[in-house]
């Protein structure tokens, strides 16, 4: 994954402890045979070769739209995540104390009879605010008191990393405002696209009712926030146009965006976050912007009230009563992603505080979960992958020898986070009592925005972690020129003491040599060693880069997903770079690694080598509903499993002779038609 500038991810991989010698743990410790399917040859569908069996004998938990092998370590970690909350829960702490925080947190999400009482008392005073408004001047207040506390009309903002001077923190502004994920749902002519509109509709009015309001108002309300959100939608930038970091990096003064917002009083809004007028900010889409002044001029102050108070609603609705949990969750998890059922209520609450309270969490996950043993033997691991990645640039013959000095540079440069920060967040400022979970959520929202927006002006703290050790998951960083494996990824099927290094090269490995890539796809590419946006590449070399992974692009566009829907290989790309450059870069650094060894022999039947692919078709090991699958393919920058398996490998020479793949088999590409990026 890589971290996008805004940080909400923003998630590469959805990718659980190293040294676990329980037994379900060592179950997981070495590859399955029996989940393979030999029935089909690999050059036919590799990813069903791989995983057909446990495909025809996996249901799909009814609280999900999909379940793969990150869902199953997702679920190893959720046990020892909901023993940490309920070690918090079972006995009063010292106030102010990391277990006293996790456990009122904890206490209050599962007190659901207070909850019920409490109705929407803990949003009471923002609501009322809202249905004040007389006049659009009073807006840009409303706004800024709702992003205190997280919830994000509009537009959202972060302090991050210049991307052009990467040492220093901006603060940046993003388009928003939307409660569809996507705005081509609110433009796409696709009978899906109607057909979730539609639901959306429904959706809004049964909220308006559960507001108070009768059917009928509740309706003119719902399309009066459709109409509203509509409108955003047709200024905002596309995802595949958000990917161009250059071209949502427009620096401007506080009179530039004062023009170009003409009706919005940034100084109004400044000073309602709590923050002196910055001298410089960036903005992703100018003509957002203006589009919101516009709105403010002829837009009526009923339909602005009516679509903030959806905005907030629709934020705090998993932490109010019943009724908003149960209707979010039947548009968002239902409709749009076919779920059957809402998670259990201790995996919401414990999700929520990774969310707000994540590294007091943490501390407590890897105090019980990762040994110090495991940084070092990842390092060790990470440190073979990038001298298996520097062979690989040396080697290429398409790149100028002036261009590949300066992509060794950046890869000699590219720092390395494992397990856990070395200096944990300060969470003393920040309360929590048992008594209300809504008002804990929102002084936590209040909290970290307020810790992000006090970075403003001030020198970048690269020992800053923006995942916590229990995600399972990894990212890189194009601003720090870092990539991150945060605690929970290093378990089975990932990684395992007790497994072979054709399985751990095929797993983390892969992973590691994704991310690493991330630093060299068509968007990491654009940032130099320091994290800067800079043009460090020579002119010839990047116009063999950009036919070269024109070549990917086409090689997904054509992969049918579903019905007549196909993959977005432009959207995707960046995703798809990172996939053949992990397989590549570890496929390599395996190797080197049996060379330093006795070769060893067959496992349950397959050479290293083949076990190396299997093992990374089995970390892409997934069922996914019809409807969730829709979605991540309008969504999503990851294609889907099965075609990260047979997308990927079947652009690697290494893998045909592994597994005999023949000319004549489906899948097979001749070799013109596998370019050689990295």
């Amino acid at each position: 994954m890589k971290v996008r500038l805004l940080l909400l991810f923003v998630i590469c991989c959805g990718l659980a402890t190293l040294y676990g010698c329980k037994q379900c743990r060592k179950s997981n410790a070495t590859f399955n045979v029996s989940q393979m399917d030999p029935s089909i040859l690999p050059g036919v569908d590799f990813f069903a070769y791989a995983n057909g069996n446990w495909i025809k004998n996996t249901t799909i938990p009814e609280d999900k739209g999909r379940y793969g092998s990150f869902d199953q370590l997702q679920e190893e970690n959720n046990i020892h995540l909901k023993s940490i909350f309920e070690k918090g829960a079972k006995k009063d702490w010292p106030k102010g104390s990391p277990w006293q925080k996790i456990g009122d947190f904890y206490k209050s999400g599962m007190d659901t009879v207070s909850i019920e009482l409490k109705g929407l008392a803990p949003i009471q005073q923002e609501l009322d605010e809202i249905q004040a408004i007389t006049n659009a001047k009073q807006i840009p207040a409303i706004i800024a008191k709702l992003h205190t506390i997280r919830a994000f009309p509009l537009f959202a903002i972060n302090a991050n990393p210049d991307r052009k001077n990467s040492n220093q923190v901006v603060l940046s502004i993003y388009q928003g405002g939307l409660g569809l994920p996507d705005r081509d749902y609110y433009l796409g002519t696709d009978e899906r696209s109607q057909e979730i509109r539609d639901e959306y509709l429904i959706h809004l009015s049964k909220v308006f009712i559960l507001l108070g309001n009768s059917e009928l108002v509740a309706k003119d309300l719902a399309k009066r926030t459709m109409d509203f959100e509509t409108r955003l939608a047709k200024v905002s930038l596309t995802r595949l146009e958000r990917r161009n970091p250059n071209k949502t990096y427009n620096k401007v003064s506080i009179t530039e965006i004062q023009n170009i917002s003409s009706q919005f009083n940034w100084q109004i809004y400044f000073d309602g976050i709590g923050i002196d007028v910055p001298s410089e900010m960036v903005i992703d889409n100018p003509i957002f912007y203006a589009e919101i002044s516009q709105m403010l001029n002829d837009t009526d102050i009923l339909t602005w009230r009516t679509y903030l108070t959806w905005n907030l609603v629709n934020r705090y609705s998993p932490y109010l009563s019943s009724g908003f949990v149960d209707q979010q969750f039947n548009f968002y998890g239902n409709k749009l992603s076919g779920n059957i059922k809402n998670k259990p209520r201790w995996e919401r609450v414990a999700q929520s505080a990774n969310i707000t309270i994540g590294e007091v969490v943490g501390q407590a996950f890897v105090e019980e979960m990762f040994p110090p043993e495991a940084k070092t033997k990842m390092l060790e691991l990470v440190a073979n992958l990038r001298q298996a990645f520097a062979e690989r640039i040396n080697n290429l013959v398409w790149m100028s020898e002036q261009t590949k000095t300066r992509a060794l540079g950046k890869l000699d440069a590219m720092n390395v986070k494992v397990g856990y920060p070395d200096k944990w967040k300060d969470y003393s400022a920040l309360d929590f009592d048992a008594s209300c979970y809504a008002t804990n959520v929102k002084r936590a929202m209040t909290f970290n925005f307020t810790e992000n927006i006090k970075k403003l002006g001030k020198p970048v703290d690269k020992t800053e972690w923006f995942m916590t050790p229990q995600t399972v998951n990894a990212y890189y960083s194009p601003t720090l020129n870092e990539i991150v494996f945060p605690a929970a990824i290093l378990q089975p099927p990932f990684f395992s003491i007790h497994a072979d290094d054709a399985l751990n090269y095929g797993a983390i490995g892969v992973v590691i040599g994704h991310e690493i890539t991330h630093g060299f796809d068509d968007q990491g590419r654009l940032y130099n060693k320091d994290g800067n946006l800079e043009d460090w590449w020579e002119p010839a070399d990047s116009e063999k880069f950009n036919e070269l992974t024109q070549t990917l692009i086409d090689q997904y566009s054509a992969f049918v997903a579903i019905n007549d829907m196909k993959l977005d290989g432009k959207l995707t790309l960046g995703e798809n770079i990172a996939d053949y450059g992990g397989l590549t870069i570890s496929y390599h650094a395996l190797q080197k690694a049996l060379n330093t060894k006795k070769r060893p022999g067959k496992i349950d039947g397959f050479t290293p080598e083949q076990r190396f692919f299997l093992s990374y078709a089995n970390v892409w090991k997934q069922v996914i509903r019809d409807k969730e699958l829709m979605r991540r393919v309008k969504e999503d920058v990851h294609s889907p499993g099965r075609f990260r398996v047979n997308g990927a490998l079947f652009n690697i020479p290494e893998f045909y002779n592994a597994f005999d793949i023949k000319e004549t088999d489906p899948l097979y590409r001749s070799p013109e038609q596998r370019p050689q990026i990295w």
